[in-house]
């Protein structure tokens, strides 16, 4: 007699790195965190993008969104940096916090909801 070890069931855990709207809402969750703990938006945004071209459907939508809100944010923030000579910089990186904010959980929201994000490429809300 030989000995089969048993079929390996995948966790319950696992189904969080599958593209889809369980994927999309970790993207969303990693960036929110990231305003307190940078390195997460990154993770954030790598899933993203590998996970951009597999999942199809409305989800294909927030992951656009996702990556546009990144580099959107990221050069609001640079720009706010460089103004920060001059106090205005400091109001600017308070609205980019707010606007950052502000996508994610239109995103969050659009997604529990079952729905496309409405224009993916838009820079504003």
């Amino acid at each position: 007699m030989t000995d089969t070890p048993p079929p390996v069931s995948p966790r319950q855990t696992d189904r969080w790195l599958e593209p889809g709207q369980t994927n999309a809402l970790v993207v969303y969750i990693l960036y929110l965190a990231g305003l307190v703990i940078g390195i997460s938006g990154l993770v954030g945004l790598v899933i993203a993008y590998v996970n951009r071209g597999k999942a199809g459907g409305f989800v294909e939508t927030h992951y656009t969104w996702q990556i546009r809100t990144f580099w959107i944010g990221l050069l609001y923030a640079a720009i706010s940096i460089v103004l920060m000579l001059l106090v205005i910089g400091f109001v600017l990186a308070f609205a980019v916090a707010v606007w950052f904010i502000v996508r994610c959980i239109v995103g969050i929201q659009a997604l529990q909801r079952g729905e496309p994000i409405k224009n993916p490429q838009s820079w504003l809300i």
